[in-house]
């Protein structure tokens, strides 16, 4: 199938033709799948790292405060016990690891699943003059006006720095590389521009 983009030369729109693969960008819309994905990609980056000390945890205790009968008090063999005050917590929190288990053949369908919903909805773009010249957060603006793009995400196959400065100032435009892309990132994204190569690099990987 041919995907129709738009593409910067000389301050010009122009339009090319770039030819890809049914396989990956012809897929139906699987809306249980995308959500199992990002729900497992979200819960992935949880720190899970809330904890709190049990009885067991807390430093000290060891001793018997008093002898087990005759002092007239309720019976104690620990001073860390969760009823005393600088003691462990009854039910005390656990560090937890939210990760979910994704397999690497839904995750693929996922991103195709995604990847072709975008193009029905012309969302994708593809150009190879999306490169700033210089770092200069005017001149990824003005590329991106040429391409009708106000907010979105920048995908490239490689890293580079011009794009990376000039792009960071803006608050709706983010960039990745290719290698990096995630659902989160591509459902959120108003219009994905992808350099020639790193659509190509995504479509190998995914095919």
């Amino acid at each position: 199938m041919n995907l129709q983009i738009p593409a910067v030369a000389e301050n010009n729109l122009q339009t090319e033709a770039v030819s890809v693969s049914e396989a990956v960008f012809g897929q139906v819309f699987n809306e249980a799948l995308i959500h199992q994905i990002v729900v497992a990609y979200l819960a992935a980056g949880r720190a899970g790292t809330k904890a709190q000390k049990s009885r067991s945890d807390v430093r000290g205790g060891g001793k018997k405060p008093w002898r087990q009968k005759g002092t007239g008090q309720a019976r104690a063999g620990t001073t860390r016990s969760p009823i005393w005050r600088s003691g462990g917590v009854t039910f005390a929190a656990r560090n937890r690891i939210y990760k979910q288990k994704v397999n690497k053949k839904m995750y693929r369908a996922a991103m195709r699943s995604i990847l072709s919903e975008m193009l029905r909805q012309e969302r994708l773009v593809i150009s190879n003059e999306i490169y700033p010249a210089v770092p200069k957060t005017k001149e990824i603006r003005r590329r991106l006006d040429a391409l009708g793009i106000q907010t979105g995400l920048i995908v490239t196959e490689s890293f580079d720095h011009n794009l990376w400065v000039a792009a960071r100032n803006l608050p709706d435009v983010s960039t990745c590389m290719v290698d990096n892309i995630d659902p989160v990132s591509l459902l959120d994204s108003e219009k994905v521009v992808f350099t020639t190569q790193a659509i190509k690099n995504l479509e190998a990987r995914l095919g």
